[in-house]
């Protein structure tokens, strides 16, 4: 359940492999605890992240986060994406005190991953709507609950990166 760069000396003790996340789900059901599950690319932490994650947390005992691998955020987001790898956010997620467990995932959708774990709760901000987000679906089949949060409007991270984009060089 270690994660380590050699290089760079971040650590992650919070990433879980497929088959650690089954088992973990597995100890959870027996526990009677409740798996809350959030995804994402999350290539630029910012603060409506933070509170999405805060909210998420609340609604269960465990909070499980699927990162986008990078190249899965290429094939989304396009060239100059992701803007953190995904060694920087895996050690961000880490770090954070209401995240429990964290799964990198390769493909564009969390499906596989909403599958083989079934949380009790998938939770997406409303960024999304429930018609483009072809999990929630997939979650009420297994008798899931899925959760659109409010998001904080300020905070995106497309607008963060225009933003920047548009500071002339001369001034960074």
């Amino acid at each position: 359940m270690n994660y380590e760069n050699k290089n760079t000396g971040l650590q992650c003790r919070k990433h879980i492999t497929l088959e650690e996340a089954v088992e973990w789900r597995k100890q959870c059901k027996q526990e009677n605890k409740k798996l809350v599950f959030v995804n994402g690319c999350f290539d630029l932490i910012h603060p409506g992240h933070l509170r999405l994650l805060q909210e998420a947390k609340a609604l269960g005992d465990f909070l499980l986060v699927g990162l986008n691998s990078d190249d899965s955020i290429r094939r989304l987001k396009g060239r100059g994406r992701p803007v953190m790898p995904l060694e920087a956010r895996l050690f961000l997620f880490c770090c954070l005190e209401m995240v429990d467990r964290v799964i990198v995932f390769e493909e564009d959708t969390p499906h596989l991953l909403l599958k083989a774990l079934q949380p009790d709760y998938y939770v997406k901000g409303t960024g999304w709507n429930a018609e483009q987000l072809t999990e929630i679906r997939l979650v009420e089949e297994y008798g899931g609950r899925s959760v659109l949060m409010e998001s904080l409007a300020a905070y995106s991270t497309s607008k963060i990166i225009r933003k920047i984009r548009s500071i002339p060089a001369d001034l960074l």
